[in-house]
């Protein structure tokens, strides 16, 4: 099949060679001329302006955007409402809110333009591990443009098929699943955020406990000098918390044993928080990634107001002195 994609970044790029290796054809816009003459030497076809995109595919047209959230997402699939005719179909891979994705697909209904909604899973891993889809939006689009999506998603690979599914009839063991109606797929991937949030801490606060039992503090009889790196290891191999994230992190340790080249300054891309919204929204208790998502506003931070005051009452109540900066 053809797909153009416009966002030629870390996963943009990736998808479009992905695709290319499987035969599809890719017609690929990006405003980094060089991303773009990139992937032509790659066998895609290059754009230079979006005139000349739209120009380069086939009708029925399927446009992916690739691109960060928000406004420049935004624009984009408004400029593609007016280029494009009815039958073609817009894809937002980003991680848009999914309720931005209910806005858009009831204006683009009203032209005869098919809006999908696909949450992506798989960075930079992607390419050849594949993605994870939670795809909302159009049924018949979906349909259309499923061998795109059975292109990008890993396949049932090595990992053993669920007791109790030997009769279900799924899309899901293949890494892809239409999710339902617009909005859906990014909100499944917005909740799949909030819930690394919560896995990615618990793994930080673990590690964090291990590497702090060699301090001063502890009683030298109970002070360890443990080895993250072949911990994280050890973990990996028949424990109950393995996961790809104690992989990433088992290379990061492997990498860089104190994590030297780290700051601690964390970001958070805006699902956490969607997340959170929906939960009160839902009046559903998120202690959890709620804590996480609250630690990634702390690491940006030096000490705050609200800490120095906490500090200044301790000192009122009950004499308690700060320990001296080092």
């Amino acid at each position: 099949m053809q797909l153009g994609m416009i966002g030629l970044g870390r996963m943009g790029g990736n998808i479009v060679r992905r695709l290319m290796r499987h035969g599809h054809s890719c017609v690929v816009y990006d405003t980094n001329a060089a991303s773009v003459a990139q992937l032509a030497t790659e066998g895609a076809l290059a754009s230079q302006d979006m005139a000349s995109f739209i120009g380069q595919l086939q009708a029925p047209r399927a446009v992916w955007v690739m691109l960060p959230a928000g406004d420049i997402t935004e624009a984009t699939v408004k400029a593609l409402g007016d280029l494009l005719q009815p039958g073609d179909t817009i894809i937002d891979g980003g991680n848009s809110n999914y309720q931005d994705d209910v806005r858009r697909a009831q204006a683009l209904q009203g032209k005869g333009i098919r809006y999908i909604d696909v949450g992506t899973s798989g960075g930079v891993w992607g390419l050849d591990r594949g993605y994870c889809m939670m795809i909302g939006g159009d049924r018949a689009a979906f349909d259309h443009l499923e061998p795109i999506f059975k292109t990008l998603a890993p396949g049932t690979g090595t990992i053993e098929k669920t007791p109790g599914r030997e009769n279900r009839q799924s899309t899901a063991e293949d890494g892809y699943l239409y999710t339902g109606p617009a909005g859906s797929g990014h909100f499944v991937k917005m909740v799949h955020n909030g819930i690394e949030y919560g896995l990615m801490q618990a793994y930080a606060e673990g590690l964090d406990i291990l590497k702090g039992v060699n301090q001063e503090a502890i009683p030298a009889e109970r002070r360890y000098d443990l080895n993250l790196a072949d911990i994280t290891e050890l973990w990996r191999r028949g424990s109950v918390v393995s996961s790809w994230l104690l992989d990433l992190s088992a290379i990061s340790l492997a990498q860089d044993p104190e994590l030297k080249s780290y700051s601690g300054y964390v970001e958070d891309s805006g699902e956490g928080r969607w997340t959170i919204q929906a939960a009160i929204e839902e009046a559903i208790p998120a202690d959890v990634l709620t804590a996480a998502l609250y630690t990634r506003f702390r690491s940006r931070k030096e000490h705050t107001f609200a800490e120095k005051l906490l500090s200044a009452m301790r000192k009122q109540f009950g004499g308690h002195q700060e320990p001296a900066k080092k």
